[in-house]
């Protein structure tokens, strides 16, 4: 098996978003073949992409062209720097652009388009800097109107058809969220959900074609969420997909002709479609093997875009012709130096923890191992928290297994996706039970009996990396070394400092991990800065210098102090990123310190 360079990997396209236009010619979408994202068109029947946006800093995001037939206008997101304070643009056909929310420190979000196509509805938290008021701006006169004043600390989901009744959301915690409709004419705004000692989660999709109905998902008596719809005047529900996995969005088409549904299969995504005149479900195309993400259909229903990846290939965006039944690949993302027989296939395996939780996690088994071998090993710990590790292609995993490191990535208990009861089991105890699932999976790469016991690393990111500086603070003989990507050493300040678009998650957030204000003692307790006088193994720190969740300081104290202890430690701070490495060369520089990081003080030489 070859060998490839962290460049190699990183040469590799990544591809994200996608919409068609109007008259289905053309499909937007991101990448960061520039090196660094921007928005590119592609023909709908195959050819080459043209750039459309020409960032050389920051990184631009596609929207959608306008849609209207023959209207190449198109928006896009762009923040400075990763600062996450994305504002909204327009670049018309002649490539000048127009900053549709200019104000410096104004927070955009991109809702969706009017039925006609003629104006957007948006969110801004230019008035509250804490809550994102909806708006309309018309396209071609860029007059905005404010739809909802947000007063409540809700989140938009929906609007009807006829654009007279938002679908909003209001979070009490991580696990529970209650439904309001709010009727633009009037300005009544109403509850549709009540419970206040049970914890239930509520979420708005879709309205019904004729608004009668609001369509969401939810977990009332059911360990996962399921789609449901309620009769607005009846209050009468009815069940709409149930299964034993999360059904995690609903949507429509223009037209209403079909209903899609995405549901987290086991790490996996299923996406379902269904005629919604007959109730029969789309039979799609023969694909390879992978998951299917970024789902869009035409404004007339007879395309539908869509990206396709599987943990050992990248994204591709793919067309679908409904009425020919023909399927076409648009895009080939792989770097052509790597052969694709050499990318590892992530398998979903399970573990006992220490009081015989079984613990899902993805595994990633290096392709050259030799009969007697034992090799090294990292356990890599998600996002958070409450993320997930998913069958998705990482370049970081299949770069450190090309490299002959097994890669375990854990699904500890508070990760989302395996039911609600799950995902409560470790509120307010982080740092501790889940802690104690990652541990226990050095006992599952034990058990392969190629693994070096003595040889297992920690390894994430944000969460992730929290993890990783408390397994080497409360659990100091337990992992060789440490790899922290941005991850939170003092949950005091970063629960205090919640960007303020966050507002409407801070309860959340304080129910799941702890409130600043009333129990600091216990965050100092679960907080590695205050005590990593204990962390005694090698560390590598990674750092944006713009990131607004887990701020640089983070980082600064818990380095000054490990370096303190005598440790060997490295630190890198790329200061044109925030909360992730969006520019090729700063993963290239970032990844490649790690692999030397770890083949120094794991597998024992230099690289």
């Amino acid at each position: 098996m070859k060998k490839y360079t962290i460049e190699q990997f990183i040469n590799t396209e990544t591809v994200v978003n996608n919409a068609p236009s109007a008259n289905r010619e053309k499909i937007i979408f991101t990448s960061d073949r520039s090196g660094v994202f921007n928005v590119y068109s592609i023909p709908s029947n195959g050819g080459e992409a043209k750039q459309l946006t020409n960032s050389k800093e920051d990184a631009c995001y596609a929207i959608s062209f306008v849609p209207q037939p023959g209207d190449n206008r198109f928006l896009y997101l762009s923040d400075q720097g990763g600062n996450e304070i994305l504002h909204i643009y327009l670049q018309k056909e002649d490539g000048t652009t127009r900053d549709l929310t200019p104000d410096k420190e104004e927070r955009a979000t991109f809702f969706q388009w009017a039925p006609d196509g003629k104006s957007f509805l948006y969110g801004s938290n230019k008035r509250d800097p804490k809550f994102a008021d909806v708006y309309s701006m018309d396209i071609d006169t860029f007059e905005k109107r404010l739809i909802f004043k947000n007063e409540l600390g809700v989140e938009f989901s929906a609007i009807s058809k006829d654009y007279e009744t938002l679908a909003l959301t209001k979070f009490d915690n991580a696990n529970s969220s209650h439904m309001y409709i709010f009727h633009i004419n009037t300005g009544k705004l109403e509850a549709l959900t009540s419970h206040k000692d049970t914890d239930i989660q509520y979420a708005p999709q879709a309205f019904s074609e004729d608004g009668k109905y609001l369509y969401y998902i939810t977990d009332k008596d059911h360990e996962f969420l399921y789609a449901s719809k309620m009769h607005l005047e009846t209050g009468e529900v009815e069940v709409v997909y149930k299964t034993d996995w999360h059904v995690e969005d609903l949507s429509f088409t223009h037209n209403h002709t079909y209903i899609k549904l995405s549901i987290n299969r086991d790490a996996h995504t299923d996406v379902k479609i269904f005629h919604t005149g007959t109730n029969n479900e789309v039979t799609l195309p023969e694909l390879p093997d992978g998951q299917i993400t970024s789902v869009n259909f035409s404004l007339d229903e007879k395309i539908m875009t869509f990206l396709l990846n599987g943990s050992n290939s990248p994204s591709n965006l793919y067309v679908y012709n409904l009425e020919k039944n023909k399927l076409d690949k648009l895009t080939n993302t792989l770097n052509p130096e790597i052969d694709p027989a050499d990318l590892v296939k992530a398998e979903v395996v399970r573990y006992p923890s220490f009081d015989g939780l079984e613990i899902p996690s993805i595994y990633y088994k290096p392709k050259d191992i030799k009969p007697g071998d034992k090799i090294p090993a990292l356990v890599w710990v998600h996002g958070g928290p409450g993320g997930q590790s998913r069958v998705d292609y990482n370049p970081l995993l299949q770069y450190l297994a090309n490299h002959g490191y097994a890669v375990i990535a854990v699904n500890n208990r508070g990760s989302s996706g395996y039911g609600k009861t799950f995902f409560k089991m470790a509120d307010l105890k982080h740092g501790e039970v889940d802690l104690a699932d990652c541990i226990e999976s050095k006992s599952f790469l034990a058990s392969t009996g190629y693994i070096d016991e003595n040889r297992i690393g920690i390894i994430g990111g944000s969460y992730g990396g929290y993890m990783t500086l408390a397994a080497l603070a409360f659990q100091p003989e337990e992992f060789q070394v440490g790899v922290d990507i941005f991850g939170v050493s003092n949950w005091v300040r970063t629960l205090k400092s919640i960007p303020s678009w966050w507002e409407t998650m801070r309860e959340a957030l304080y129910k799941k991990i702890g409130d600043p204000f009333t129990s600091e003692e216990y965050l100092k307790s679960i907080s590695p800065l205050f005590h990593a006088d204990k962390i005694r193994k090698p560390l590598i720190v990674l750092q944006g210098s713009n990131d607004p969740r887990v701020l640089k300081v983070e980082s600064d104290e818990i380095v000054d102090i490990v370096r303190n202890n005598g440790v060997p430690i490295e630190y890198l701070v790329f200061e044109d990123e925030g909360h992730g490495f969006s520019k090729k060369i700063n993963r290239i520089t970032g990844f490649k310190a790690i692999l030397e990081f770890l083949n120094k003080h794991l597998k024992g030489k230099q690289a």
